[in-house]
């Protein structure tokens, strides 16, 4: 733990583990008689289950990365940082408007259908957000970035809603990536305008906290006329996932160049402890799909702790080796994420099934498991002919 890239190598190792179990909780969703502790808890209960806390864990990562991606920019005073936080945020809540559309896609009106749309739509982001070379020429990329644009300018124009109130693509709802790109732009921002002060960043992850709090319970009136005006975190959750992360790195990174990383153990225990306890008292039901404080307050406990977990296996016993396999899910985790999108409409397309065996219980489970990795293992793949993507 001699410097801040091994602490890189542990938010890769996170970020690697949390994108395959999505991938895997993603697909296990729709299969009978597995494990229901693997799965949401249906929108109308209340309880956590395995699948209720990856998406936090993703957004607390989203946190952990953004001091390290900022720190030598803005050491150099490259003024472009805001431009770059929103036109990434603005991509990523453009193809979330995309992707949130396909469970209205009308096959019956449209000339398309429903897989080959969805395919077609996701390969449009392939070409439009692919990480070319250096050494690539400036027209190869332009053609091949135009392609991707005309190809998202026809899906768009062949779009048919089943909405009897909306004929044409319309917001439903954020969707992932929409909702992680609404959080990096406010979180990104904050975060870059307080020169990564530390007790901006905590104060600002409690703000986010108690305005959660007050969205579902109005126990602080004080916030109430602020909600108005600051329609753009939603309910606060989701920030407050990111700025617990962002939180938690600046910490990291203060104490290791005071060389007290010791106190980081002390510190970040005793705040998860008091998130994960703070989470019942105001509780009111632990719910993903509402948002509820509860929720918010223990998934974020949860992932300090396993954040915790992965400081020690990768900065101080160097046991990186041990998460090789899924490597390209941690380094190429957008990519990942569009490949196993891409695989279900390509599926549907080919009019190939599962044997029955793998629809269901202990068979249904290994698939899953199965594909979790092969998606990770595609991306690899992908990566080694240098396709991958970057916004």
């Amino acid at each position: 733990m001699n410097n801040v890239f091994t602490r890189i190598r542990s938010i890769d190792v996170f970020r690697a583990v949390t994108v395959l179990l999505m991938v895997f909780v993603n697909d296990l969703e729709g299969v009978p008689n597995t494990p229901a502790w693997l799965k949401h808890v249906p929108d109308e209960g209340f309880g956590l289950g395995l699948a209720d806390t990856i998406f936090p864990a993703f957004l607390f990562i989203v946190g952990l990365s953004i001091p390290y991606a900022f720190q030598n920019r803005m050491k150099v005073g490259d003024r472009k940082i805001p431009w770059r936080i929103v036109t990434r945020s603005f991509a990523l809540i453009v193809i979330g408007f995309f992707l949130s559309n396909v469970d209205n896609y009308d096959a019956a009106k449209a000339t398309l259908s429903e897989p080959l749309w969805e395919a077609l739509t996701t390969l449009s982001f392939f070409f439009i957000f692919l990480d070319f070379r250096k050494q690539t020429s400036p027209i190869k990329r332009y053609i091949l970035q135009g392609f991707g644009v005309a190809l998202l300018i026809a899906m768009s124009i062949l779009y048919k809603s089943k909405d009897t109130a909306h004929n044409w693509l319309h917001f439903t709802w954020w969707e992932i990536l929409g909702l992680i790109g609404w959080s990096y732009l406010v979180c990104g921002l904050i975060y870059y305008y307080s020169a990564g002060k530390l007790w901006i960043q905590a104060a600002f992850c409690m703000f986010f906290i108690l305005f959660n709090i007050d969205t579902h319970y109005g126990f602080f009136d004080i916030l109430s006329p602020v909600q108005e005006y600051v329609w753009i975190a939603g309910n606060g959750a989701m920030q407050a996932f990111t700025m617990a992360g962002i939180f938690v790195s600046v910490l990291y990174i203060q104490l290791n160049s005071e060389r007290k990383i010791k106190f980081l153990w002390i510190s970040l225990l005793v705040v998860a402890a008091v998130l994960f306890n703070f989470g019942f008292i105001v509780n009111g039901g632990i719910s993903k799909s509402r948002d509820t404080p509860g929720w918010v307050l223990i998934c974020t406990a949860i992932s300090i702790v396993v954040y915790l977990l992965f400081v020690y296996l990768i900065d101080i016993k160097n046991k990186y080796k041990w998460f090789k396999i899924i490597e390209p899910a941690g380094k190429n985790a957008f990519t990942c994420y569009l490949v196993s999108s891409l695989f279900y409409p390509v599926f549907q397309l080919t009019n190939l099934e599962y044997p029955q065996y793998f629809n269901s219980g202990a068979g249904g489970l290994i698939k899953c498991f199965v594909f979790a990795f092969a998606m990770v293992w595609l991306t690899g793949l992908l990566a080694k002919i240098n396709v991958r993507l970057r916004i």
